[in-house]
């Protein structure tokens, strides 16, 4: 029987597509060898080709992804997602795939859309009682003054943008002089910025994924910035952050916040593994955010809790696999 033929695509548009990468490294590096043919598809905006096995590339076709491989044409069974931002945290990527009767790894269209857009997302989730930190949006053209953002948010607040990951374009500010230059950082990122109230607490984050067969909530990480903030630095130097896992909370927190996470997942419809965000202010867990493409290094927060619940990666990803293509 031939093996199936599996596209991790990695990439895209925004200034994650060195992030974006590595994660496609590590989930090829994951991936059962044995039960799959898998190849790495590079996307960005002038062309879209895939890695063959013997170094050369080949184009994408647009029209159905296939590409031609030992002069033949070949199609790929099932596509893995793990572009960080446009096109495919965001729906796009997801659309297209739909329309072209492919399976994919993640989340559908609206609610990726929906989970990029870290604004309304966490308006709609707080609308079925889960708390977030009171925060105002800016759109593209639009202008407040610090006295309003001071008033109405307070200082200190996290000024980012409301679309992307990675903590790009995000600044913690302190001092009203700080306010506008963070406000433009965050808008030379994308056409949309959040102004978030700050809140001090145990920042963590736990992992979900769902089948026909099971549920899985993961072990729950602690995260401990030695920088000002969880910023981009810390996320990817090893020496600037403590991740530990299992966190070091109470049973009956790490109870809820895994509840939590769970309830989220179903809320919102999601499919395949996220991860959301969350820090614990007092006894209440408030959500920062979800991310429907987590990173997916071998030092990346979903593998860590998935090691730490006592499963392995190669058998995650089979399972998303072969649950999309029954």
């Amino acid at each position: 029987m031939d093996k199936r033929r599996i596209a991790i695509v990695a990439g895209g548009y925004s200034s994650e597509f060195p992030v974006s990468l590595r994660s496609a490294q590590g989930i090829y590096s994951f991936m059962d060898e044995d039960r799959y043919d898998i190849y790495i598809v590079k996307l960005t905006r002038d062309e879209w080709f895939v890695e063959l096995p013997d170094g050369e590339t080949s184009e994408i076709d647009k029209n159905d992804f296939s590409f031609v491989e030992g002069g033949r044409i070949r199609h790929f069974d099932f596509v893995y997602i793990t572009i960080h931002g446009t096109p495919g945290e965001d729906g796009r990527l997801q659309g297209y795939l739909d329309m072209i009767g492919l399976p994919y790894s993640t989340c559908d269209t609206l609610v990726s859309a929906m989970t990029f857009n870290k604004f309304v997302c966490n308006r709609y989730l707080h609308a079925f009682g889960i708390p977030i930190a009171h925060s105002i949006v800016l759109r593209n053209g639009q202008t407040v003054s610090d006295r309003e953002i001071v008033e109405q948010i307070g200082l200190p607040c996290f000024i980012k943008p409301n679309v992307g990951g990675s903590s790009c374009g995000a600044t913690k500010v302190k001092i009203e002089e700080e306010i506008q230059p963070a406000i433009k950082k965050a808008f030379d990122e994308g056409k949309e910025v959040i102004i978030e109230a700050f809140m001090a607490g145990t920042e963590i984050t736990c992992g979900c994924y769902k089948t026909r067969k099971r549920d899985v909530v993961l072990p729950v990480t602690e995260v401990v910035s030695k920088n000002e903030f969880f910023d981009y630095e810390a996320k990817y130097t090893a020496s600037k952050v403590e991740e530990i896992t299992p966190a070091r909370l109470s049973e009956e927190m790490t109870a809820k916040v895994q509840e939590r996470t769970s309830f989220i997942y179903d809320i919102l419809g999601c499919k395949g593994i996220i991860r959301v965000d969350y820090i614990i202010v007092g006894k209440e867990p408030y959500l920062l955010e979800v991310n429907t493409t987590p990173g997916m290094t071998e030092t990346s927060f979903i593998p860590q809790q998935v090691k730490a619940a006592g499963m392995e990666m190669k058998q995650v990803l089979s399972e998303i696999i072969e649950d999309e293509m029954l």
